[in-house]
C-alpha cells in the first residue's frame, strides 16, 4: 500500500468510500460553506493565526472540488433561475442574509395541460464541454482532488416550482397532477447527468442528488408517501449515475433515521448532512446497522456544537465522530449544513485542526 502520509485527497476519498483506512478523515464542505459576515472574520483570523487566507486554508483542508456545466440558455433576469423560481435577498439583524423565494412559476398552474405547455429546462441550455478544463484547474496546485458535480435535488425543485403547502396538499389531493411535475423534473436531471459524466470521461467521482425529506421530529411525508412519489424518481437518477461509475452522495437534512433503508434500497452511496441534533439521530447506530451499506458525509454540528459551544466541545465531537462514523473507513467530516453568522471562529477553527490531526478510526 502506498505511504499514508503520501495519499492525495483522491486517494483519500475513494479509499474512505471504500470503506478503507486513511491517513486521516476526509473532510469536504458539502451542501454548506460559512455564512457573511463570519466568512470574511473568519478569513482574517486564519490571516492572523496562520498567515494564510481563507482560500489558501479551506484548499490545504478540503479533500473534495465540484465542477458543472455552464449555462448557455437564454439570459436570466438577475433573481430568477434557469426553472423560472425566483429569490430576494432577506437581510437579517445579525448582519447575515438568506436568500428566499419570491415566486413559484407553477403555483397558479391548474390543469395538466398547462404543465405540458410549461417552457420546462433541457439539457441543451448548458456547456459540458469545460468540465474537463475545470477538474483540470483544481488539480493544478500538486494534490489531485476528489471531484463532484451537480446537484439533482427532485422533490425540492418540483416544490420550488409550485410552492411547499401547495406540493403536500398535491400530493395528497392531487398525486398524479404533481407527478407528472416530478417526472418533467427527472427527466431534466437524468439527461443533465448524463451529458455531465460523458463530458468528464471518467474523472467525476461523486454526483450529488439532494432532497430534504426530514424535519427536527421526524419526515416531513409519510414513509409510504415518499415511496411511492419521491423515491422512484432518485431511482431513475442514480442508475444514470451508477452507470458512468460515479457514487451518489445525498443530503437530507432532518430526522430520517427510518427513511434510511429506503435511501439504501434508491441507490445512494453516502448519506450526508447528518443532523444528529433532531430526534432520533443516532451516529452509533447509524453505523452499527448502516455502516456496511453506506458511507457517511458531514455530521458536525452547526445547530448547537459549532455556534453555541466551546473550542473543546468541538474537539471532543468531531473526535467521537471520527471514531464511531471513520472505524474502517466509510467517513467524511463536514459541518451538519452552512456555518451561521455568529458561530465563534475559534470553533470552527477547531473542528478543521481537529480533523486533520486525528488519524482515522
Amino acid at each position: 500500500m502506498k505511504n499514508m502520509n503520501q495519499l492525495s485527497s483522491h486517494e483519500r476519498v475513494l479509499l474512505a468510500l471504500d470503506h478503507k483506512e486513511t491517513d486521516r478523515v476526509p473532510i469536504a464542505m458539502v451542501c454548506s460553506g460559512i455564512n457573511e459576515p463570519t466568512r470574511s472574520e473568519f478569513d482574517d483570523f486564519l490571516q492572523k493565526k496562520t498567515n494564510i487566507d481563507l482560500k489558501s486554508y479551506l484548499d490545504s483542508m478540503l479533500d473534495i472540488k465540484s465542477v458543472g456545466p455552464l449555462y448557455i440558455g437564454s439570459k436570466l433576469k438577475a433573481d430568477e433561475d434557469f426553472w423560472g423560481v425566483k429569490r430576494s435577498d432577506i437581510l437579517r439583524d445579525d448582519g447575515g442574509c438568506y436568500n428566499e423565494i419570491s415566486y413559484y412559476p407553477l403555483a397558479e398552474s391548474m390543469t395538466v395541460d398547462e404543465l405540458l405547455c410549461h417552457s420546462w429546462p433541457e439539457a441543451d441550455w448548458f456547456d459540458y464541454s469545460v468540465i474537463p478544463e475545470q477538474i483540470e484547474r483544481h488539480n493544478v496546485d500538486g494534490n489531485q482532488y476528489a471531484i463532484m458535480a451537480l446537484n439533482c435535488n427532485i422533490f425540492e425543485t418540483s416544490w420550488y416550482m409550485r410552492g411547499f403547502q401547495q406540493s403536500f396538499m398535491d400530493l395528497v389531493l392531487e398525486p398524479d397532477f404533481f407527478s407528472l411535475i416530478l417526472k418533467k423534473v427527472t427527466d431534466f436531471y437524468c439527461e443533465y447527468a448524463r451529458r455531465t459524466l460523458e463530458a468528464a470521461e471518467g474523472k467525476i467521482d461523486l454526483i450529488f442528488t439532494a432532497d430534504d425529506i426530514g424535519q427536527q421530529n421526524g419526515l416531513l411525508m409519510s414513509l409510504e408517501m415518499w415511496e411511492e412519489h419521491i423515491k422512484p424518481c432518485h431511482v431513475r437518477v442514480n442508475e444514470v449515475i451508477h452507470e458512468y461509475g460515479a457514487k451518489v452522495i445525498y443530503h437530507t437534512d432532518g430526522a430520517v433515521m427510518e427513511a434510511i433503508p429506503g435511501l439504501i434500497d434508491m441507490g445512494i452511496d453516502v448519506l450526508q448532512a447528518l443532523q444528529f441534533d433532531a430526534a432520533g439521530m443516532d451516529a452509533v447506530e447509524m453505523k452499527r446497522l448502516y455502516g456496511d451499506k453506506l458511507c457517511f458525509e458531514g455530521g458536525v454540528s452547526v445547530q448547537k456544537t459549532l455556534p453555541f459551544g466551546t473550542p473543546e466541545q468541538v474537539w471532543k465531537e468531531v473526535q467521537h465522530l471520527i471514531a464511531t462514523l471513520g472505524k474502517n473507513g466509510g467517513y467524511i467530516l463536514g459541518p451538519s449544513h452552512v456555518i451561521q453568522t455568529g458561530t465563534p471562529l475559534e470553533n470552527i477553527f477547531a473542528m478543521f485542526e481537529t480533523a486533520t490531526i486525528i488519524v482515522n478510526g
